[in-house]
């Protein structure tokens, strides 16, 4: 199902096809579920489903930049924070003393976690780096 800029807020205009990751949907979300226990953080949880229907939005809307963002967010939903720290720490110029500690973080998003777009953006961030003489440690 493509979505278009219409579709926007989707908890707004199509609250069914919001589930989350246990397969809750937004009109399952209440107080009384809460307080019952039938609703858990998980359930509030964001999916990549979610955000590859925010990038369709954005992208109809015409803005592809913030369409790339979504996307590349949906394939870290199931990366752990403590991985995702990590290679934040990597990005900060300086951090990183060699382009192969980036590449080797991109080879891992991709092959321990299917996040094709995210390892791209490391890689070319990799590249700029050494470019840029990025990789001498600063601090």
């Amino acid at each position: 199902m493509s979505r278009t800029r219409a579709d926007y807020p989707l908890a707004e205009t199509q609250a069914d096809a919001v589930v989350g990751p246990r397969g809750k949907r937004l009109s399952d979300i209440t107080l009384d579920a809460v307080l019952d226990g039938s609703i858990t953080m998980e359930d509030l949880r964001i999916t990549p489903e979610a955000l590859r229907a925010q990038a369709e939005i954005a992208r109809d809307a015409g803005r592809s930049t913030l369409a790339q963002n979504f996307e590349r967010a949906s394939e870290l939903v199931n990366v752990p924070q403590d991985v995702i720290m990590q290679i934040y720490e990597l990005l900060r110029p300086g951090r990183a003393r060699t382009k192969q500690q980036l590449q080797d973080a991109a080879a891992m998003l991709r092959t321990q976690y299917g996040a094709m777009s995210i390892a791209a953006f490391v890689e070319e961030a990799a590249a700029t780096y050494e470019q840029r003489g990025l990789f001498t440690f600063r601090f």
